[in-house]
């Protein structure tokens, strides 16, 4: 790219990205909680209007996945401690971790067995919500029993049962839903939307993997493959959307809907910390790692946690070594106007979850003042850690949901990461820290794909 040379010398940090290399960047913009939200497009009240609009559609939730009833309705995960692996990792890789360690497993979501299902299937229950109301088939207020009492959820909200009804499913049928994905959001979307009617046309990158689109297929969903990157199979989809008024595009480089999605897990995780007895403030400070591919799960998922703990909680996005778009906007400044290809790097990954090219501008600036630090990591340690995990817990990950490991191996061994904990007064606060590692995907592995995950062996 121009300039290549001048921003190499003012960021070291690119060269070293350049050679594939691990490495670690403490965000220098990052400022308090109260300050980071003065300039900020969202809110709490926007995440709250996410939480009433999951609230209202878990009837219907409940009616088509029955695998939800337990939370009725809900899409919500367990948090898990994972004492064992907090041993290994210490005794393994001399991560030297002291507090808890849980495993946050959005891969055992209901539905897609991913992070996604947060966001993708709100945005299309949002969309769904706009559309039985534009057309009359939701009046305002219009309900069949109350969301609490009985269920315990707080206030009084619509049934919407009522758009499973085959004269909605017929109107619904009359609309597409299309998305770019190199996996994950793909199955989020595209199931939900199957199941409640419309048509569904997903757009998937070479790095998507052949049993996501098989599965995909069998849900009645149009996959289009591209031989380019998640960024072309982005553009190319939303241009074929564009020109159906009947279609809706689902954007996850720039949707504040789909970021909202996210954004409900930080009251979620807040009761599940509440429920285990688990403090969470300054003097007990939260770390959490995540997975970043294109951001908007792990900005989504940060900006929710921010508004619940605020600066108790410090958060961490992890991305492959070939792809660190995230990283390389935020460090340079450029946001997303700079691509891993800009930097000579491939994009390629056996992370395809995180196998993006270029950053959300939106997610970029929404984290700009918040998120603490980005790291990468080298592919051979994605199996290594799903292994490690899968041998001392009995629990299985996909490969890029075992990224976020990094987080906790890196804490005590980086000079950087050090340097962060120093400087925010937390060197006497560690033994009392929780660490959360975000488990993305992994749950709809099919046995054989696992097997095959689980003997891969790469070179270091």
């Amino acid at each position: 790219m121009e300039n290549f040379e001048k921003l190499v010398s003012e960021q070291p940090l690119v060269k070293q990205m350049q050679r594939r290399e691990e490495v670690f960047w403490v965000n220098p913009q990052k400022t308090s909680f109260a300050e980071s939200m003065e300039d900020c497009e969202l809110n709490a009240g926007d995440v709250e209007d996410a939480q009433q609009r999951l609230l209202r559609f878990a009837p219907l939730i409940e009616k088509y996945f029955p695998e939800t009833k337990p939370l009725h309705g809900l899409i919500e995960s367990p948090l898990v401690e994972i004492n064992a692996m907090k041993d290994y990792l210490n005794e393994k890789y001399g991560a030297a971790l002291d507090g808890r360690l849980f495993l946050k497993e959005d891969s055992h979501l209901a539905i897609a067995g991913s992070v996604k299902a947060r966001g993708g299937i709100y945005e299309v229950l949002n969309y769904t919500e706009k559309l039985a109301r534009d057309h009359g088939f939701l009046g305002e207020g219009e309900s069949y029993e109350k969301l609490g009492g009985e269920h315990g959820f707080p206030g009084e909200g619509e049934n919407y049962e009522k758009l499973g009804e085959e004269e909605v499913r017929r109107f619904l049928n009359g609309y597409t839903i299309q998305v770019g994905s190199t996996g994950n959001l793909g199955l989020s979307i595209g199931i939900i939307s199957a199941v409640l009617g419309y048509k569904v046309i997903v757009h998937m990158s070479a790095d998507a993997k052949q049993w996501k689109k098989e599965l995909l297929r069998s849900h009645g969903v149009v996959v289009k493959e591209y031989e380019g990157d998640y960024g072309e199979a982005v553009k190319k989809g939303r241009e074929l959307s564009d020109a159906d008024p009947h279609s809706y595009f689902i954007d996850d480089e720039n949707s504040r809907t789909l970021f909202l999605g996210y954004a409900t897990a930080g009251e979620r995780i807040k009761k599940q910390f509440h429920d285990k007895g688990i403090v969470i403030d300054e003097e007990h400070p939260l770390f959490v790692y995540i997975p970043c591919g294109v951001g908007g799960a792990p900005g989504g998922i940060s900006f929710g946690l921010k508004q619940v703990f605020k600066d108790a909680v410090h958060c961490f996005f992890v991305e492959p070594v070939q792809a660190p778009c995230m990283l390389l906007g935020m460090a340079t400044g450029l946001n997303h106007e700079i691509s891993v290809q800009d930097i000579g790097l491939s994009g390629k990954t056996h992370a395809d979850g995180l196998a993006v090219g270029r950053p959300s501008g939106f997610v970029g600036t929404i984290m700009k003042k918040m998120f603490s630090g980005g790291m990468t990591v080298r592919d051979y340690k994605l199996y290594e850690y799903m292994r490690d995990l899968l041998t001392r817990e009995d629990i299985f990950l996909e490969p890029s949901a075992c990224a976020a490991f990094q987080g906790p191996v890196f804490l005590n061994r980086n000079p950087e990461l050090q340097d962060y904990i120093r400087r925010n007064g937390l060197e006497n606060k560690m033994q009392g820290a929780v660490h959360v590692v975000w488990a993305t995907g992994g749950s709809l592995v099919p046995e054989d794909i696992r097997e095959e995950y689980i003997h891969t062996k790469l070179p270091e």
